[in-house]
């Protein structure tokens, strides 16, 4: 095996197709064929299937390419700093609930990055494709919440992925609500007084078990419900109707002005954490995300 080989593979992985991956490496064709079939041989795995339409990435080979990775990283940050070349883009992703303290924590990673080239992604998404991500490779961290209503169902779901839960921070659930709401003064507010107005929520697609909710009180617990997908909208919707919806206390500077966070009256905590690979170290970008992303939940 030889970094060429990883190097091929991770080309093909990434434009889905053999004849685009050759051009962008400036190879062959038939080098490009042989040395992946060489190396899936010497692995005794396949990394590819080929079909008419190109090559989609098998289960074994995205475990592969995620150390694969790892190891042109750090050769490419040995022959920059010896050399002050790039030889390779940073990579990293996240796959995350829908926090603003997250966003934020990706930004500071992206401006603190001093690479010449890089090549991040950011996935505000829904639960379930959060753990799926992470443990299908195809993010590196995953940002979510544990309570009493579905910690069982999500860490046993966890225990399957071989993945790990490291909890950030654990705060008393809040009602986020516009600051011009009747209830944006109280000092607490019990769920009964939310019922006359609109309870926003995220969207969990066909995954709607409950457990999968990214709020600690389920829409079924409440009368008026509106679902949404992003959180634009719902900071839009929260704002126009006098809606509400119920998340950690951590703050955020980016809906300061809009949005405060007041304690619900009610008996559970939420956890706020990182999934990750079971005993898989971080790379250095995802340190950085993961240190920037504590030092948000301390003052949560």
């Amino acid at each position: 095996m030889t970094l060429q080989q990883l190097k091929y593979a991770d080309a093909v992985a990434a434009y889905g197709s053999i004849s685009e991956a050759a051009r962008r490496v400036f190879a062959t064709q038939p080098t490009l064929t042989e040395s992946i079939r060489a190396l899936e041989e010497e692995l005794r795995t396949a990394i590819f299937t080929r079909t008419a339409r190109g090559v989609s990435v098998t289960r074994e080979g995205e475990e592969f390419l995620a150390s694969a990775r790892q190891i042109l990283d750090d050769a490419s940050r040995i022959t920059e700093k010896y050399t002050g070349k790039a030889v390779r883009r940073a990579q990293f992703a996240v796959s995350c609930q829908h926090y603003a303290f997250a966003v934020e924590a990706f930004m500071e990673i992206v401006r603190a990055n001093d690479s010449q080239s890089y090549d991040f992604t950011l996935r505000e998404t829904v639960t379930s494709e959060i753990i799926d991500d992470v443990a299908r490779h195809r993010s590196e961290i995953g940002v979510l919440y544990l309570s009493r209503r579905n910690e069982r169902a999500i860490s046993k779901i966890l225990r399957k992925e071989d993945l790990e839960f490291e909890e950030l921070f654990s705060a008393e659930p809040h009602v986020f609500l516009g600051r011009n709401h009747p209830l944006a003064k109280r000092k607490s507010i019990a769920p009964d007084e939310l019922d006359a107005y609109p309870y926003l929520s995220y969207e969990q697609g066909v995954e709607n078990a409950l457990y999968f909710a990214e709020e600690v009180m389920p829409a079924i617990d409440r009368k008026k419900n509106i679902r949404v997908r992003d959180r634009a909208t719902m900071t839009k919707l929260i704002l126009g109707l006098d809606g509400y919806t119920v998340s950690s206390g951590a703050a955020s500077k980016m809906y300061a002005k809009e949005v405060v966070a007041v304690p619900l009256q009610i008996d559970d905590r939420i956890r706020v954490g990182l999934v990750r690979r079971a005993g898989a170290p971080l790379s250095t970008v995802g340190e950085a995300f993961a240190a920037a992303i504590r030092l948000r939940a301390v003052g949560a």
